[in-house]
């Protein structure tokens, strides 16, 4: 018989040597872990060789499933696992912003990387709006005042990034990283949050109302004590 154990994924992984007699995939302390075994049992009729050919299923089957969870998982970005591209030369990188990603959407497919690392968004009222920016690179940006609901940025960078007084309203903002992003005053309405982090983030006066978010990241969300009591409550942190 076969036994499969499959944690549910948060970070990321790291793949070891493949063996057959070993979990397909050997994690670190926070990544996910996916193991494979399988036990064979033979009678007297049976041959070595059997049991080889079942070792060797096994390590297929281990494999195909692995993939499957590779190719199905989905993470926020992180400092710790994403080596940045250089800052790109394109003369017009931040008006990129304006037209966004045309392909790929809230799965972060892109022909050429949306970089609008340290470009200035500030009181942008009608270009942002709508915009699929899914994907991008928005460290050290700026977006202070701007409006950016119904925008999709999943699995966008936004590490140390400024959306001070951002309107998120009716957004898809899932596997966004925005540790040490400052979000004070920014408006969560209706607002999906599923898979982001928010470490170090500043929060303070941010409105959450009805916004969408898994029970897990909601739990990490709650420790960031910058978020206003009225809205802890309405988020049901505890």
């Amino acid at each position: 018989m076969a036994n499969v154990s499959i944690p549910l994924p948060r970070n990321g992984f790291s793949i070891p040597k493949f063996s057959p007699k070993r979990p397909c995939f050997t994690p670190s302390a926070s990544t996910l872990r996916i193991s494979c075994s399988g036990v064979s049992e033979l009678d007297g009729s049976q041959t070595k060789g059997a049991l080889f050919n079942f070792n060797g299923i096994k390590g297929v089957a281990c494999g195909i499933l692995a993939a499957c969870a590779l190719s199905s998982a989905a993470f926020p970005v992180t400092a710790a696992s994403q080596r940045l591209p250089p800052l790109s030369t394109e003369p017009n990188r931040c008006e990129r912003a304006f037209i966004g990603n045309t392909i790929g959407q809230a799965n972060g497919v892109y022909d050429k990387p949306l970089d609008l690392r340290q470009c200035n968004f500030t009181n942008e009222k009608s270009n942002l709006k709508g915009k699929s920016l899914s994907a991008a690179l928005m460290s050290d940006a700026k977006f202070d005042g701007a409006d950016m609901s119904e925008v999709v940025m999943s699995k966008a960078y936004a590490v140390g990034a400024s959306f001070k007084g951002v309107d998120f309203s009716n957004a898809v903002l899932d596997r966004v990283n925005f540790e040490k992003a400052d979000l004070e005053g920014a408006v969560f309405k209706n607002t999906v949050l599923s898979g982001s982090t928010f470490d170090d983030a500043k929060l303070d006066n941010a409105v959450f109302e009805d916004t969408i978010i898994g029970y897990i990241d909601l739990q990490k969300l709650c420790t960031n004590k910058t978020i206003g009591d009225e809205w802890r409550v309405e988020l049901g942190c505890r």
